[in-house]
């Protein structure tokens, strides 16, 4: 477990393709309780260990995670994502070139609940919420692109959806339209970065993961982006 940011309030990690963030049919170990397990010896915490989830990740996607270690903290940062005042930036790999080197895409995601899937519309749909990103062009090899991704709306799958919606599936994404699967089962989706200013001490917070070392193709990536 790679722990990216920790003091008395919050706890961030580097979630790898396997790590569940919340638990679902399969029964896995939820990230959670690792953290907690960590906390509680490092710190010799006698009894249970509180630790709540701020936000969430798929399971096929990498990348920055934060818990909260106070219902104080707890109870802030959910303002601080409700108020829109978290800003997250996302790495995605697509195969094909997206239409612009920039822009903004607002779509409407329509949910699937049975098939854990959302749909993305150009216009208004009964039961659709607005979803909204900006992605720019920052790498490619002679095979894949690199897209930066910042999230202006928080959605079901939105990334995933929006990015296939204008014809670059995320690779290895089957749900949402790319050929072929990754080995290991996740997809080139990384939270790359997240800010906020803390909600205790009142700084500013920049946290940033690297994606998976052992991915020939994102460290590549990440040689061009010169990190």
């Amino acid at each position: 477990m790679e722990i990216l940011f920790e003091d008395n309030h919050l706890i961030a990690v580097n979630k790898q393709v396997s790590d569940l963030v919340q638990a679902d049919q399969t029964g896995d170990e939820v990230m959670g309780d690792q953290i907690k397990a960590y906390l509680k010896k490092k710190y010799n915490k006698p009894g249970d260990v509180f630790l709540g989830v701020v936000h969430r990740l798929d399971r096929p996607v990498t990348g920055v995670v934060v818990f909260a270690r106070t219902s104080k903290a707890l109870t802030r940062m959910n303002n601080l994502f409700k108020e829109h005042q978290v800003k997250k930036t996302y790495w995605a790999v697509v195969r094909e070139r997206p239409p612009e080197v920039e822009d903004d895409l607002l779509h409407y995601l329509l949910r699937d609940s049975k098939q854990n899937k959302s749909h993305a519309f150009n216009r208004p749909k009964n039961g659709a919420k607005e979803a909204r990103l900006t992605y720019r062009l920052i790498g490619s090899t002679n095979n894949f692109y690199l897209l930066e991704v910042d999230l202006h709306t928080g959605r079901h799958h939105q990334i995933r959806s929006q990015l296939a919606k204008i014809g670059c599936p995320i690779k290895g994404d089957l749900k949402y339209g790319f050929a072929r699967s990754n080995q290991g089962g996740g997809i080139h989706l990384h939270a790359r970065k997240i800010s906020f200013t803390h909600p205790v001490t009142k700084e500013e917070v920049v946290i940033v993961a690297n994606p998976p070392v052992e991915d020939q193709l994102w460290q590549e990536f990440m040689m061009q982006a010169g990190d």
